[in-house]
């Protein structure tokens, strides 16, 4: 599912503070909200806010009322500006990134692939997924660790956003792989990103909200679903999700912060998914559970 960051860049205690704030503001919302430290030594940290597209216009003015009210005089307040494409702003640089045996890079540095390595090119653009972030690099690191063990044979990439987990398992694994996501834009995207990465079949696309397709029973059940949406979409749509499981199939869920991983885990359990492994990445976890045989 495709996704904005907002940011701003400040020090750890004014980071925390902004949490605060955001946190009290936005509690209630499908939205997900953390900080990261950039430069330890300068005390350079990011406080930062992830929603959906569709999202965007009605909480951006709530965002920036939150900030002007705590916040009047601060400069920092020149940074959270209507008009920027935050993901490309938050991106545009970043050099490669490694999860497992996975290189994530921009076109600007297949010099620096090795040998072994399982490229995919992604460059920062409108839909969410270059594997910088915490909970794409989970994914792809627990993707390669659950196809290795389990050995799948069809998969589903549900919010596919670029397209770069759906692009990891079809070349890790040659399996087939439905991609969907809610956005046409995140849609087109990852079909670019496919075909950049020289995969000429074996990923389907689809614009799907949530299950409402008929390309899940055409393809379906799935042995392994990866969904790297938000904590409360993931739970809302737990009993959808394992419908559409193969008995002893796994999931990989993320999209989650480290305070949000027990809600998530227990609307699960109580779809008989059993917690098999947790990765924790910058206060984002990445779940594997997998389905429980009767």
């Amino acid at each position: 599912m495709s996704e904005l960051r907002y940011y701003i860049s400040t020090s750890e205690a004014r980071a925390e503070r902004i949490l605060d704030v955001l946190s009290e503001v936005f509690g209630e919302d499908d939205v997900a909200i953390g900080t990261t430290e950039i430069d330890e030594r300068n005390d350079i940290w990011e406080a930062s806010i992830y929603m959906l597209f569709e999202q965007e216009e009605a909480l951006l003015p709530r965002l920036k009322d939150a900030l002007s009210d705590e916040f009047a005089d601060d400069k920092l307040l020149r940074e959270v500006l209507p008009d920027v494409d935050w993901v490309a702003k938050s991106l545009e640089g970043l050099k490669p990134v490694r999860a497992g045996r996975f290189l994530v890079h921009g076109s600007h540095d297949r010099d620096k692939v090795r040998p072994g390595d399982i490229a995919i090119e992604i460059d920062a653009g409108q839909a969410f997924g270059t594997g910088h972030h915490g909970t794409t690099a989970g994914c792809l690191e627990m993707i390669e660790s659950v196809i290795r063990a389990r050995r799948p044979r069809n998969a589903l990439d549900l919010g596919t956003g670029s397209g770069v987990l759906a692009i990891a398992a079809r070349k890790l694994a040659h399996i087939p792989v439905l991609a969907t996501d809610i956005d046409p834009v995140a849609t087109r995207v990852a079909a670019e990103n496919v075909r950049r990465n020289g995969i000429a079949s074996g990923i389907a696309l689809e614009t799907a909200p949530g299950f409402h397709s008929t390309s899940f029973s055409r393809r379906g059940p799935f042995d392994l679903i990866i969904a790297n949406i938000l904590a409360r979409p993931l739970m809302k749509m737990a009993p959808d999700l394992v419908r559409n499981l193969n008995p002893g199939g796994s999931v990989v869920l993320s999209g989650i912060l480290a305070s949000q991983r027990w809600k998530v885990l227990a609307a699960y359990n109580g779809q008989r998914l059993r917690h098999v492994r947790t990765l924790w990445r910058n206060g984002w976890v990445t779940i594997h559970l997998e389905s429980v045989l009767v």
